[in-house]
């Protein structure tokens, strides 16, 4: 394990309970994934895929500005 692993794995020791949980969670998935191997999308996130690639070969992309907009409603 590097330095820095290590290191912010012993701070975590002092996170409050929450954030702690959240770092177990994280962990968990990274551990699934890592045991299944290659990720398989679903069909519905294919259609999503394929509906961004059909969008930017057309040159639809989101302005700065809205951009921006999703952000912020997301930030609170």
């Amino acid at each position: 394990m590097n330095k820095s692993l290590t290191e912010v794995l012993e701070r975590a020791h002092s996170w409050p309970e929450e954030a702690r949980d959240e770092l177990e969670h994280l962990a968990l998935e990274i551990e699934a994934e890592l045991s299944q191997g290659a990720y398989r999308a679903t069909p519905e996130e294919w259609k999503g895929i394929n509906r961004g690639l059909r969008d930017a070969a057309k040159g639809n992309f989101a302005s700065a500005a809205e951009v921006e907009a999703t952000f912020a409603k997301y930030r609170g």
